[in-house]
């Protein structure tokens, strides 16, 4: 597919490969630090240790350490430490035609406490986004919100103790309070799809709130990793149970996150690996989602959240085919904070409704994302490759 989409009267072409567009929002100074930083991150080497090393130092609260991550690594890929630490950032975001998705960076909790926390962070987040217009999500994990092996074993062995039968309880109100206070609030979340292996108990959660709360507009989103094989149908049936059911479908579309992990699970248990056996499959899969969620946009609300811009352009033409405007309230394209500006941006420019996916928090909590970051921008998976090129790009054509 090419690099620029068709147009129609009044409808502007939107073209990927403007780094004019794509940068604007950086000065000269940032550009240079980008170019200088992603540079960095094209050598695994330097990621592979490096990532090591400022997670042991951080950590162990080592001196300067988290200096030296904010100054670096920290604010490319996150908008601050705390929610009014990030306003500039959502506003200069707004100032490009762009939304916001906060999402609270902590991960990996395991004490009820930290839970009630995260659910209490997630509650701020969504009264801060309700006084903005530019910030129309929230983003959570399940995994915030309850322990991984609870939800692992409802999955796999539904009979639990009182104990957990009490916790499992407790996750529940948790996970009610956040989209309670979403519906409120008028605002929307994002419930990230995680692991297969406690993915069923997420989508049974999810499906328990959008049953509660889609009735008159899209409040809660379930994520479906279209890298797994049954994905695409689950898309459908989702859809269909809604319909019967006498609510709206909330869909977020992503690739998936998971791949190694989900391999070595299925070969270390026995079953079929559930990821499909090639990109080809997984655009397919993806696209056809795409598809779908356009064709149904009376009944559904969708968020394109992807890095591809094959799909993108993809979202692009079909809209402008179908004559949808730009700006319909039941689209989204999203792209992850500091990366992706060349797909972001020009969509924006385009008229597009178009996000950036947020994260916030101090740097000991937010370490494990920026390490993923960095993990996935190396010259292994050729993201950072392709970011650093337009990039340059940008430099060579600002002469700095």
């Amino acid at each position: 597919m090419s690099a620029v989409s068709e147009s129609k009267p009044n409808m502007p072409a939107v073209d990927f490969s403007n780094t004019e567009i794509a940068f604007s929002h950086l000065t000269d100074r940032e550009m240079k630090k980008a170019a200088w930083l992603f540079s960095m991150m094209n050598k695994p080497w330097l990621v592979k240790y490096g990532s090591r090393l400022a997670l042991w130092a951080v950590e162990n609260g080592m001196p300067f350490a988290e200096a030296i991550v904010k100054k670096t690594v920290f604010p490319q890929f996150v908008g601050g430490t705390t929610l009014l630490d990030s306003q500039p950032n959502i506003d200069k975001l707004a100032q490009y035609n762009t939304l916001t998705i906060l999402d609270y960076g902590a991960e990996a909790k395991e004490t009820e406490t930290d839970f009630n926390h995260t659910m209490n962070e997630n509650i701020r987040a969504i009264d801060f986004a309700s006084r903005s217009p530019h910030i129309p999500v929230v983003s959570t994990k399940v995994t915030g919100l309850a322990r991984f092996h609870l939800l692992e074993k409802v999955q796999h062995r539904p009979t639990l103790t009182r104990e957990e039968l009490s916790e499992y309880r407790n996750v529940l109100k948790r996970i009610d309070a956040v989209c309670y206070h979403a519906a409120n609030k008028g605002v929307s979340v994002f419930i990230d799809a995680e692991e297969s292996w406690i993915q069923d108990t997420i989508d049974h959660l999810v499906w328990l709130m959008m049953k509660r709360y889609n009735k008159k507009r899209v409040v809660v989103y379930n994520t479906f990793q279209m890298y797994r094989k049954d994905r695409l149908q689950f898309l459908i049936d989702s859809y269909d149970r809604a319909r019967q059911a006498g609510f709206l479908l909330g869909a977020k579309l992503v690739r998936g996150a998971y791949m190694e992990k989900e391999a070595f699970y299925a070969a270390s248990y026995g079953y079929e690996n559930p990821i499909n056996p090639d990109k080809n499959a997984t655009d397919d899969h993806y696209n056809t989602a795409l598809r779908f969620c356009i064709d149904h946009l009376d009944t559904l609300a969708f968020c394109n959240a992807s890095h591809n811009a094959d799909s993108a352009l993809l979202q692009v033409d079909l809209m402008n085919k179908k004559g949808i405007p730009h700006d319909h309230p039941n689209t989204m394209c999203s792209q992850l904070y500091g990366m992706s500006d060349n797909l972001t941006f020009n969509l924006a420019a385009a008229g597009f409704r178009v996000s950036k996916y947020v994260p916030y928090g101090q740097v000991r909590e937010v370490i494990p994302y920026l390490i993923r970051r960095a993990q996935e921008n190396s010259s292994v998976t050729g993201d950072a490759g392709r970011e650093l090129s337009f990039i340059l790009r940008e430099v060579k054509r600002r002469g700095i």
